[in-house]
């Protein structure tokens, strides 16, 4: 069998329903990264409106670190997906992943530069390379490395945040660089790819910043699918509860003493602290969403979650992607060049309904396509040939 021609990969609806899910906390938290500046500077506005305030705190307390963790548990459960497509397919898995992985970095730079430098392709189509290697590992070893990687990480973060609290929060060392980079991004074209280039490497340091917390997810991903847990109902509902229950009881306390660092009311003096706890107790909470989300597929409401999200998370890349260029275009000179002038309770607003927007388009552009532009470009990358387009060839 040819690869222009391969055998589709095993859709799991849970797997796209989850992905379809997660797509708007990160358009919630990227949308406040992309349109504004004191949140990309990681520091507190000043003056901001009361209703402004409340709403940045809850998409750090609900949003922030979660979701990003999901969709990398996502991506590595999608490889063990992908293994058995390559076998069906007599391919070279090894080959397959590798330009895969190509493509991700090339749309991830692309993204980067042209749109938005908070990309996460790049750490995928880097930090993807190790999950290729660990691809042979048991469940149990990929599950033990995740726990290992992510509480080394999460302990570091946390201890380094302990030595910095009480360090007094110089946000007026970021007001000129807020200033700049409202100067240019209301500027015009050349000033907004300048100013994305000049941030690549905020961009690199992002990837190694994000890296244990994506690798211990890609692990965690890899160990539930290699005993393909979401597509059989593996795990039982007492065990899906337990695991809620846990995860909020571990998640949400570590989420408001993040939000409250991050946001207020605690001294800005406690942020590298709020951060490091944030980060350690992120997982919990991300799987307690998850878990939500599952026994609400198991509901009699779970034929229609599935139809509501699963087309979205078929077409996650273009989606991420298609947000991306709608903030943008809202926030730069690429467009109306609305960079810190619209507050977070309306941001949210408008978050939501293009949310809403992609779950409908996205149901539809499937009932013609068999995959998303993006979907196709990547898979015409992996397998070195055309994918079939129509729906139902």
């Amino acid at each position: 069998m040819s690869l222009s021609t391969p055998v589709a990969v095993r859709r799991v609806p849970a797997v796209d329903a989850l992905r379809g899910f997660a797509l708007l906390g990160i358009l919630m938290v990227n949308s406040t990264q992309i349109m504004n500046p004191y949140v990309s500077e990681g520091v507190r506005e000043p003056g901001a409106a009361l209703v402004d305030d409340f709403a940045l705190w809850m998409v750090m307390a609900l949003a922030a670190t979660k979701f990003y963790l999901l969709f990398s548990f996502l991506f590595g459960y999608s490889l063990t997906l992908q293994m058995t497509s390559a076998a069906r397919d007599a391919a070279n898995f090894t080959a397959r992943n590798l330009r895969r992985s190509l493509g991700l970095l090339l749309l991830g730079l692309v993204h980067a530069v042209l749109l938005y430098n908070g990309d996460i392709l790049m750490t995928y189509g880097l930090l993807g390379l190790v999950l290729l290697c660990a691809r042979r590992m048991s469940p149990t070893a990929a599950a033990g490395t995740a726990g290992w990687i992510y509480g080394v990480f999460g302990v570091f973060l946390t201890g380094v945040g302990a030595l910095a609290a009480g360090v007094q929060d110089e946000s007026g060392a970021h007001q000129e660089k807020i200033a700049t980079a409202v100067a240019a991004y209301r500027g015009d074209a050349a000033t907004v790819l300048q100013a994305n280039v000049d941030r690549l490497p905020d961009a690199v340091l992002g990837i190694l910043i994000m890296a244990p917390g994506v690798l211990a997810a890609f692990f965690l991903g890899l160990a539930a699918g290699k005993r393909d847990l979401l597509a059989h109902d593996r795990t039982s509902r007492s065990q899906l509860i337990r695991i809620t229950t846990i995860g909020l009881v571990i998640g949400v306390p570590g989420a408001v003493f993040f939000a409250s660092t991050s946001q207020g009311p605690l001294d800005g003096q406690w942020q590298f602290l709020g951060l490091g706890v944030g980060m350690l107790t992120a997982p919990a909470l991300s799987a307690a969403y998850a878990c939500l989300l599952l026994l609400l597929l198991r509901s009699s409401w779970g034929e229609r979650t599935v139809r509501l999200f699963a087309p979205a998370g078929r077409m996650a890349l273009t989606n991420y992607l298609v947000q991306s260029v709608i903030m943008v275009v809202l926030a730069t000179a690429y467009g109306f060049s609305l960079y810190g002038r619209v507050g977070t309770a309306a941001l949210m607003v408008l978050a939501c309904t293009v949310y809403c927007a992609q779950l409908a388009l996205s149901k539809a552009w499937l009932g013609l396509f068999r995959h998303g532009p993006a979907e196709w470009l990547l898979r015409a990358i992996t397998l070195a040939g055309l994918p079939r387009e129509r729906a139902g060839r």
